[in-house]
């Protein structure tokens, strides 16, 4: 792709990762990485999870694939960064300092870790392996803009997608492993419907990283899709496709223009003072 002024192009890697095979998981997400750098990709996306594999048999074997952040994930993600002056994010499961097991996302640039995410709307078996995350998205300066992580089940939070675009991410990475596939014939996976209604909602750009292939008798959605401000898919990933690494041209400074008409604006005409009852459940 040629150079566009005031555009950066957004890469997500779909790749096939499985349980108990984490060096050929990783080395497979840093090849996609690699082609996406000589595609002329600035920010990459790789997936939920990507060296462990996500199907857990139990929470032992979940602890024996967990790493901490100064292992081999952040290690070969960093050196890529590096090396092709990218913009990483990725998932992990990570040992974290105090014991427990986190599902992780991780944000690396030329200058090493730049934040950690902890999934905290865990999945279905999840809260078996992993203690959720309690902090919202922390939203990151970076060369070419302000980006944030969330992951997976997260996105389908507007309150959480909110809070992101209300920081002043102009693009959120969101690792995935959607489990599936849940498709009508015709239509996008509804998973990728709910990425495009964040994108438009808060004006900004949204990258999400699926996985492809089959892990212990699990399918994949392998729905991958770079959204753009407007709620309209940028990049998606071919349906029922295998591995694919997808590129979109991002002018991510559209993200902090949020006005849909001359008189209208997504968060100035929020009113929040009617959103009390957003606050809590049912009692």
């Amino acid at each position: 792709m040629s150079a566009v002024p005031g555009a950066v192009d957004v890469a997500v890697c779909q790749v096939r990762v499985a349980v108990g095979r984490a060096e050929e998981n990783l080395a497979r997400g840093a090849a996609a990485a690699e082609e996406a750098a000589r595609r002329g990709a600035r920010v990459v996306v790789l997936p939920e999870l990507l060296r462990s594999g996500y199907v857990f048999g139990s929470a032992a074997e979940a602890r024996g694939l967990a790493e901490p952040l100064d292992g081999p994930t952040v290690t070969t993600l960093a050196d890529l960064a590096r090396r092709h002056d990218l913009v990483v994010a990725a998932g992990l499961a990570e040992r974290a300092g105090d014991g427990s097991l986190r599902n992780s996302a991780v944000l690396v640039d030329a200058s090493g870790l730049r934040s950690v995410y902890r999934k905290v709307h865990l999945w279905d078996r999840e809260g078996e392996f992993f203690v959720a995350g309690d902090r919202p998205p922390e939203v990151v300066e970076t060369a070419v803009g302000r980006l944030a992580l969330v992951i997976c089940y997260d996105l389908e939070f507007p309150e959480w997608m909110r809070l992101a675009a209300l920081a002043g991410a102009d693009l959120v990475c969101a690792p995935t492993n959607w489990p599936g596939p849940r498709r009508h014939p015709g239509e996008r996976p509804i998973e990728a419907v709910q990425v495009q209604a964040g994108a438009a909602a808060n004006r900004m750009f949204v990258a999400a990283c699926d996985r492809t292939g089959a892990e212990r008798g699990v399918q994949w959605v392998a729905g991958s899709v770079v959204v753009g401000p407007d709620g309209y898919p940028l990049a998606e990933a071919v349906p029922g496709g295998g591995e694919q690494v997808l590129l979109a041209r991002c002018r991510l400074a559209e993200a902090r223009d949020k006005r849909t008409s001359a008189r209208n604006d997504v968060h100035a005409d929020r009113r929040p003072h009617l959103y009390a009852g957003l606050g809590g459940g049912p009692t």
